[in-house]
């Protein structure tokens, strides 16, 4: 996989595979959708420099148990989704990568490259969420909430990631759907040591100020809102080909944003944009 992959939020990545939507549930107990795109991220977290990465991701299920991909984390659902009233309960094992800064090639900012490079993180944990199907704007639209808790067990930061996410989706034909999210990240404070201070030796070599407020404590790293949208080239969505767009912009809070690394080198703001093929088995 290639570096900052990570970076492509879970709405952003849903956007490669939502193209199976509630009403397809009634009929099939087994799916696999497979996509692909290209995706323009920040060279890191937190910079205002872009680069434009491939983004392959899929989701199906099987008997009913689900599984997908958001970025490079893989969940698995041990619930089956089979009820009658549109309710699906979440439970399962997640794992991921985390590759921030984990090459220095691939940091546009001279002062960040300078900092060094960061180990990569796997982060393994769990998830739970609840689900309902036929809410809002018909039988077949969707909302969904869930939170999982990884902690990284490579050496890398040492930490834990916390995400709650809420997504919402709507069939409009079915040909065609949108999708939006919202979704946050809390993180230990050897995550913000790890990420985001500079220390002596690390403001001599980049000139970025000594910074080691962002270590201090857990705390709200950023939030994030996406939108994503497809239509089929096949005339259902159920299966075959269909096209992909999505978008998001997140905002690095608190103490993460007033690292050098953000508020001198980088941005707060983060946006990020991806389009994409799929294919629905």
């Amino acid at each position: 996989m290639l570096h900052c992959r990570y970076l492509v939020p879970g709405a952003i990545a849903a956007a490669f595979f939502l193209a199976h939507p509630a009403f397809a549930q009634e009929e099939e107990h087994s799916s696999l959708t497979m996509g692909v795109g290209v995706a323009a991220v920040p060279s890191y977290e937190g910079s205002d420099d872009y680069r434009v990465l491939p983004v392959p991701q899929f989701r199906g299920k099987i008997k009913d148990f689900a599984f997908w991909t958001r970025g490079t984390a893989l969940y698995v659902d041990a619930i089956p989704n089979g009820d009658p009233q549109g309710i699906d309960v979440e439970l399962g094992p997640v794992v991921a990568a985390r590759f921030d800064r984990s090459s220095r090639k691939n940091i546009k900012d001279d002062a960040v490259r300078l900092l060094g490079k960061r180990d990569i993180a796997v982060e393994v944990g769990g998830f739970v969420g609840i689900g309902k199907t036929g809410v809002i704007t018909s039988a077949y639209d969707n909302l969904s909430a869930r939170i999982a808790v990884t902690k990284d067990v490579a050496g890398a930061h040492g930490s834990y990631v916390v995400t709650p996410a809420i997504e919402y989706m709507t069939p409009l034909s079915r040909t065609a759907f949108v999708g939006l999210g919202v979704s946050a990240d809390y993180v230990g404070k050897k995550y913000g040591r790890y990420y985001y201070d500079v220390d002596a030796a690390g403001s001599a070599a980049s000139g970025l100020p000594v910074y080691g407020r962002a270590g201090d404590g857990a705390g709200f790293k950023k939030v994030n809102f996406s939108l994503a949208g497809g239509k089929s080239l096949s005339g259902d969505l159920r299966h075959g080909w269909a096209i992909f767009a999505a978008g998001s912009y997140s905002r690095i809070l608190g103490d993460y944003a007033d690292s050098p690394i953000v508020s001198i080198a980088g941005s707060k703001d983060q946006w990020i944009g991806a389009i994409g093929v799929g294919y629905t088995f």
